[in-house]
């Protein structure tokens, strides 16, 4: 039996891939995707804006009126990071268990009228108290999304919805600086309150509405969602079916067997540090808003509150679309593993301009290099896609290696920038700068050992089917990093001749379009 291809992906579905899908299924990823997309990408967006804004009140007068100094702000945001940390793993085990229609937006609530409650604070240790349980609020919320976006969409849709959503995390920053901007000038000192107060207040009100959409709008699992006014029955086995020909399984009980195996193959090894590394590879761009506040002096005001914190948002701007690009990019190519040796070189040869040069010479030119600083943090979305696929084949493992790779982040996080950043160092960090083009160039080599490994076993699963029978094959040999993997489903876009002793199965050129390495 010999197979050859005869099906050419038309160019339609390189700009979305939804539009070479039959009628049912497009109707179908259409609702998904304006409910989940929506949803998701609104409360990133609140999340970063209640995440943000501690930074903007810092430099708009929340470090004078309650008298702050040294590295308190940096305490304030590893507080934060401590809760952020604890939640994450428990959340997300607790997600393959409890509806996350329910959970996420509840959990939501919760931070956002935390979030007002950072208004009231008085002193330090308060702002210390309240970003912790902050943090331990908004943990339930981002590897959740991708696990629940990893349990409905395939590989060739699955990089462009993660890092759609992953957008939000630059919009927020950049919408928060402008309501920073405009709560200073336009409530600071209404009702008694300045400018900094008026942020958390509005993050807060901004917040609620959105979670309680969340509610309504937001899907559980393929396997628990029910039928509504979004999705009929149909459409639900629509999506079960999906999931079932690239191998990605439902949610299953839990064993001491299970839990072990999380821990047993090379996954979590290379999966986790990449996103260590991605994670703290940007600590640069922090330093924009205190390189332009370093101008001004007690006798000369060179930059203004608002222009402070409306300059550095080119940073965010260069993030959204740069993110876009990796995401079409990424799966247009079939390969997560090409955006992040560009991103990471271009982000290391910044990282080392900014070390290299002088502060206050050449003042274009280091304005350039710091919204430089955002090219490299759109790679979440990919490598967290990459986890879903290379994981799918056992749901738990899978939620639990998008959990650890967030919790062990912000595990660095906590600490790296006191370390190499420290504020009474800004806007200088020369050490900063240096330690982060090592970050960036270490994440480039876990990249490239997660894609020989998941090509090692890509490699092993063609020799094992090649040496099965078609009518023993099993489909728990489908790799989840080969979507469609399944040679039941090759009648899809191969057509099979009869040949005599013969078995010639497809080379990875002529797998289903959408393999991602």
């Amino acid at each position: 039996m010999s197979v050859h291809r005869v099906k050419s992906r038309p160019w339609t579905s390189y700009v979305w891939d939804t539009w070479d899908k039959p009628p049912a299924e497009r109707q179908f990823l259409f609702k998904l995707d304006a409910c989940l997309l929506t949803y998701a990408a609104l409360s990133y967006f609140s999340k970063y804006l209640d995440q943000q804004n501690i930074t903007n009140a810092y430099v708009s007068g929340m470090q004078e009126d309650l008298g702050l100094h040294g590295n308190q702000l940096n305490y304030i945001t590893t507080a934060w990071t401590c809760g952020y940390v604890i939640g994450q793993i428990p959340s997300n085990m607790l997600i393959t268990r409890i509806r996350p229609s329910i959970w996420i937006p509840a959990m939501e609530v919760i931070w956002s009228v935390l979030t007002m409650v950072l208004a009231s604070a008085k002193n330090f240790e308060t702002l210390v108290a309240i970003r912790f349980l902050v943090g331990l609020a908004e943990s339930t919320f981002y590897p959740a999304i991708q696990y629940v976006i990893g349990s409905w969409y395939k590989g060739d849709e699955l990089g462009k919805r993660a890092c759609i959503f992953h957008t939000a995390s630059a919009l927020g920053p950049m919408f928060s600086g402008f309501l920073q901007t405009g709560a200073y000038n336009g409530l600071n000192g209404v009702y008694g309150l300045p400018g900094w107060k008026w942020l958390f207040i509005i993050d807060g009100i901004i917040t609620i509405p959105i979670a309680l959409l969340g509610f309504v709008i937001m899907p559980d699992l393929p396997t628990t969602t029910k039928p509504s006014i979004f999705y009929t029955q149909e459409q639900i086995d629509i999506g079960k079916r999906r999931m079932a020909e690239i191998g990605r399984k439902p949610p299953a009980p839990f064993s001491r067997k299970k839990v072990l195996g999380f821990f047993t193959t090379w996954h979590i090894y290379t999966l986790v540090p990449l996103y260590i590394l991605f994670n703290n590879g940007n600590g640069p761009a922090n330093s924009m808003i205190f390189w332009l506040k370093s101008f001004n002096t007690p006798d000369h005001q060179v930059y203004t509150v608002g222009q402070i914190n409306t300059y550095p948002l080119g940073i965010y701007a260069v993030q959204v679309v740069t993110t876009l690009i990796y995401a079409w990019w990424s799966d247009i190519v079939r390969a997560r593993w090409p955006p992040m040796i560009f991103a990471g070189t271009w982000s290391m040869i910044t990282c080392i301009v900014l070390a290299a040069t002088p502060l206050y010479e050449h003042i274009t030119r280091r304005w350039i290099f710091y919204y430089f600083t955002g090219c490299a943090g759109g790679l979440s979305g990919l490598i967290l896609a990459w986890a879903n696929e290379l994981s799918g084949h056992d749901n738990e493992k899978r939620s639990f290696i998008i959990a650890s790779c967030n919790m062990f982040a912000y595990v660095m996080q906590a600490w790296l920038p006191i370390v190499i950043f420290p504020q009474v160092e800004q806007p200088r960090v020369f050490k900063g700068n240096v330690a982060t083009a090592c970050i960036n160039f270490s994440m480039m080599v876990f990249a490239m050992a997660t894609y020989f490994l998941s090509r090692r076993d890509e490699r092993r699963a063609r020799k094992l089917r090649a040496s099965t029978p078609i009518s023993d094959v099993s489909e728990e040999i489908v790799l989840e990093d080969e979507p469609e993997g399944d040679i039941k489903k090759a009648k899809d876009g191969v057509q099979v001749t009869e040949a005599p002793l013969q078995v010639e199965v497809p080379s990875l050129e002529h797998r289903h379009p959408t393999h991602i390495a």
